[in-house]
Formats: C-alpha cells, sequence, structure tokens
C-alpha cells in the first residue's frame, strides 16, 4: 500500500494529467466542446511533466495546444463566416491542397525541431520527441477544423508516443497513449458516422 502512495505522490502530475487525458477523448468524440477546456487543465500539467523529463519539444508543443485550445474552442462555439453569413463548422474530409501544405509545414518543422534539440537541449530522445511533437502540430490543426483525418494523424502520434514514453519510463502516461491508440479508431470511425449522416 506504501508503495503505491508513494509512487502517486511522486508522479501525481502525471497521473491527474493521464486521467485528464482519458476525459478530454471521451469529449472530444463526441465533438462536445467541453472538451477544449479540458485540454487547457490536462495541458498545463503536462508542461510540468515534459519539463522534468527533458521533453521540451513536448513542452513546447504544450503552449501550441493552448493557443489552439482556445482557437478551438472559438471555431466549434462560434463556427466560421462564410459569405458573410456564420455557419456551424462540421465535420469534413481534408482536401488534397490542405494536405499539400500540412506535409510541407509538418517536414520542415520535424527537422528544424530536430535541429533545435540536438545542438539547443540535453534531451534524450530528440528524433522521437520531435516526430510526435509535429505529427501533433498538425493534428490538433485538423482537430480545431473538424477535419476527420486528425484520427489518423493522432493514431500514428499515440502510436509514436507510446514507444517514447516507454523509453522514458512514464507509466502513467504510457497507459493513457495506448488507451488514445484504441480511441483514435473509435473517435475515426465515430466522426465518420456523423459525416455520413450530415451529407445524408
Amino acid at each position: 500500500m506504501n508503495v503505491i502512495v508513494d509512487y502517486f505522490v511522486a508522479n501525481y502530475l502525471e497521473i491527474i494529467a493521464a486521467a485528464l487525458g482519458v476525459i478530454a477523448v471521451f469529449l472530444q468524440i463526441r465533438i462536445n466542446s467541453f472538451y477544449w477546456i479540458i485540454s487547457i487543465l490536462n495541458v498545463g500539467l503536462y508542461i510540468g511533466v515534459y519539463i522534468s523529463e527533458k521533453l521540451y519539444a513536448l513542452m513546447l508543443l504544450m503552449v501550441y495546444y493552448i493557443l489552439m485550445s482556445i482557437y478551438g474552442w472559438f471555431t466549434w462555439q462560434r463556427g466560421k463566416k462564410a459569405n458573410k453569413q456564420q455557419e456551424e463548422l462540421s465535420v469534413s474530409y481534408t482536401n488534397l491542397k490542405t494536405w499539400f501544405y500540412l506535409i510541407i509545414i509538418a517536414s520542415a518543422a520535424f527537422v528544424l525541431v530536430v535541429w533545435v534539440l540536438t545542438h539547443f537541449t540535453d534531451s534524450n530522445t530528440p528524433i522521437l520527441d520531435a516526430l510526435v511533437t509535429t505529427l501533433s502540430f498538425a493534428a490538433t490543426w485538423m482537430l480545431a477544423r473538424k477535419k476527420i483525418e486528425n484520427w489518423c494523424v493522432w493514431l500514428v502520434a499515440d502510436i509514436i508516443s507510446c514507444g517514447l514514453y516507454y523509453k522514458q519510463d512514464m507509466l502513467p502516461t504510457l497507459i493513457l497513449y495506448m488507451f488514445l491508440s484504441v480511441m483514435a479508431v473509435v473517435g475515426f470511425y465515430s466522426w465518420k458516422k456523423t459525416l455520413n449522416q450530415s451529407n445524408a
């Protein structure tokens, strides 16, 4: 019993952050705007966790998450303006032009983040850290715009994250990302059902 208590005391930030992550993903699947509020709380805790684990790119990603959470809340709540009329933002597919820009920007960001981590930090996993970070950059923007493929990008990022957190011996976060990998598949099919109903 003392071992469990000691582990919780030593890792309470990570455990609470992981628990909020579970709540957040259910709200995300339900396309519930409250997801963004829980996400901000989750991200705030993980900033401290990642700094302690020397995962600096992921710490930077958390700052990006906070900004994108504000943007996502606004777009999900307010919709988007089209032809000077307010429209609700609905689930949609990502077109080829957007994919092209996402791939170019994400690739450039990956190279930049690896270079910064290698030359200016004591990061133990610069390539994995940078890869998860840049994939998550793209996935978060796609989520904010309700692009259904965000779940596919999240799945790749989550699977890579499992390897990263295993290497860092971050058990609560590893369990969270194993769960998120499964839920990414569930989320994709749930959003696809919503999209098909909308098209019908």
